[in-house]
């Protein structure tokens, strides 16, 4: 476990060079979307400081305009009054899952990914306490739950699929736990902080 959370630690972009630019899937996105200007967003990638180092996840409601029902990180779109990506990823998580800004410890970033929906995502990996108390937010967040990092860097749970959208395939990832489905942008971002930590 130590050895995880060591290569976690290499794995991540340090904190006083957040990245800029465009997504690692930008000629992806490219292609779908064409050259518009993306819309800043961050995400937590927050792991519970405990034996296990598991990473927080939501279920977001079925009222909600998008995504509703699916699994998702911590996080939307950064606002004019957030002093960085970082500061957005806080507000959000405590606006989301109730997490107190004073149980987090922020360590780095990933490389950004751009989404579907036209949105450019800053992940932002945190420490989060071990005994810290996460509520769901009502009208927002249906349910969270926690997934340790053994069980994401074993590659026997990392399912590859292909799809199509708008005539385009597009390689895919997901992970099922406990009876959840992690896919689309989020389980792209877990994919990502792998690939950098060199399980995948």
């Amino acid at each position: 476990m130590d050895g995880d959370r060591d290569s976690l630690a290499r794995a991540l972009l340090p904190l006083d060079a957040p990245p800029a630019g465009p997504g690692w899937n930008q000629a992806e996105m490219a292609d779908l979307l064409g050259q518009s200007p993306r819309a800043p967003a961050a995400v937590m990638l927050g792991f519970r400081d405990d034996r296990q180092q598991r990473l927080v996840l939501t279920v977001r409601t079925h009222t909600l305009s998008e995504h509703a029902g699916q699994v998702a990180l911590p996080g939307g779109r950064v606002d004019e009054g957030d002093a960085s990506v970082v500061d957005a990823a806080l507000r959000e998580a405590e606006e989301e899952i109730g997490l107190h800004r004073s149980a987090v410890r922020p360590l780095g970033f990933l490389d950004r990914y751009e989404t579907i929906s036209g949105f450019v995502i800053t992940p932002v990996v945190a420490r989060i306490d071990a005994d810290a108390r996460l509520h769901p937010a009502p009208g927002e967040v249906a349910e969270i739950f926690e997934v340790p990092l053994a069980f994401l860097v074993d590659p026997a749970n990392l399912r590859r699929y292909t799809m199509d959208y708008r005539g385009h395939r597009r390689d895919m990832v997901e992970f099922v736990h406990a009876g959840h489905r992690i896919w689309g942008a989020t389980a792209a971002i877990v994919l990502n902080l792998l690939r950098r930590m060199g399980h995948a």
